[in-house]
């Protein structure tokens, strides 16, 4: 029986995204820290926030205009996030038409000097642009979440490390130092995943989750992303939705639900009890583990507890995974706005 998907609702409003590739802004040479000789750099979701933090380092102010922990698909930027987007030499958003709702906002606020990275849409043609259950080609947006491919994470951080290079090249050598520990420790995560997903029984690396955010780390992995459980508008599913899940989950012989802590849903745990497939509702779309400072408040630690999630609530076993160490090996200096 075929999977339905219900669509999501459009993204309502995250930051900024109109220029592609590396190109600044305006005829100015951008090759300079600007803002009394401190490069600001201003981010969007927190995993995005997180690489560029590893690659900066102590050399720049990082700032993340989503809080972590709310949806980047519904988030209304504060009035704080004007501001932050003057000051900007640089703003790295994911692209992929994922924060198109900002474009005034960018538009208004930024400088004529400062540059705006479109990452996503850098490091991948369009050719392999996903369109799915979730992102369906005729409206024209794809799936826009590479991150949590770690393949496609290293590309992003090759991306913000020519980007800080240019805009600042006096710190260079110490960007592509942090680059290369960055890029170091990423491989090291695809490894171990490569390792443990192999203990699944029976191979069943098949993912239900409520956010679809896993087609292009399903791609390069073989997993088998069978549905994306998401609501229009983010609302529960009616009930003829929830009879036909009940329905497909059972046809799939799905073992477990994999929900979003962002996304908590009662609905989700009743179709699990109705099924016999088991709610697991931990898994972090854009929330990174922790607390700022500590080793897993990154985007490897927000990886790693992913990963580890969904082999072990798949049957497997992720003794690999737990013994990474996740630490970013450059300070991490980004922050949030409360």
């Amino acid at each position: 029986m075929r999977f339905t998907r219900p669509r999501p609702a459009l993204p309502a409003l995250l930051i900024v995204a109109v220029a592609v590739g590396l190109a600044g802004c305006g005829d100015d040479s951008f090759d300079r820290a600007s803002n009394g000789g401190e490069l600001r750099v201003v981010t969007t979701v927190a995993p995005i926030t997180s690489i560029t933090a590893s690659i900066a380092g102590d050399r720049a102010i990082v700032e993340g205009l989503v809080p972590e922990g709310t949806s980047s698909h519904t988030f209304d930027p504060p009035p704080s996030a004007a501001k932050a987007l003057s000051r900007a030499d640089v703003v790295f958003v994911n692209g992929l038409k994922l924060e198109e709702p900002a474009k005034e906002l960018a538009a208004a606020n930024m400088r004529k000097d400062a540059t705006l990275v479109e990452i996503g849409t850098t490091v991948l043609p369009e050719s392999d642009y996903i369109y799915d259950f979730s992102f369906p080609k005729d409206e024209g947006k794809p799936n826009p979440h590479l991150w949590t491919d770690p393949t496609y994470a290293i590309k992003y951080a090759a991306v913000i490390r020519d980007a800080l290079v240019k805009a600042d090249s006096a710190n260079a050598d110490y960007y592509r130092a942090n680059y290369g520990s960055f890029e170091s420790q990423a491989k090291a995560l695809d490894a171990a995943l490569r390792a443990d997903q192999a203990t699944i029984p029976g191979g069943r690396r098949e993912l239900l989750t409520y956010h679809d955010a896993y087609a292009y780390f399903a791609k390069t992995y073989g997993w088998k992303v069978i549905g994306a459980i998401q609501p229009k508008n983010f609302d529960d599913p009616t009930p003829k939705e929830v009879a036909a899940l009940i329905d497909q989950v059972k046809a799939e012989q799905v073992p477990v639900i994999f929900g979003s802590e962002v996304f908590p849903s009662k609905v989700l745990a009743e179709i699990g009890q109705a099924t016999g497939a088991r709610y697991e509702d931990t898994l972090r779309d854009d929330d990174l583990p922790g607390k700022p400072g500590e080793a897993e408040h990154s985007w490897m630690g927000l990886m790693r507890y992913n990963y580890v999630t969904m082999i072990k609530g798949l049957g497997g076993t992720a003794p690999t995974l737990e013994g990474l160490n996740t630490a970013p090996k450059a300070p991490d200096t980004a922050s949030y706005p409360q």
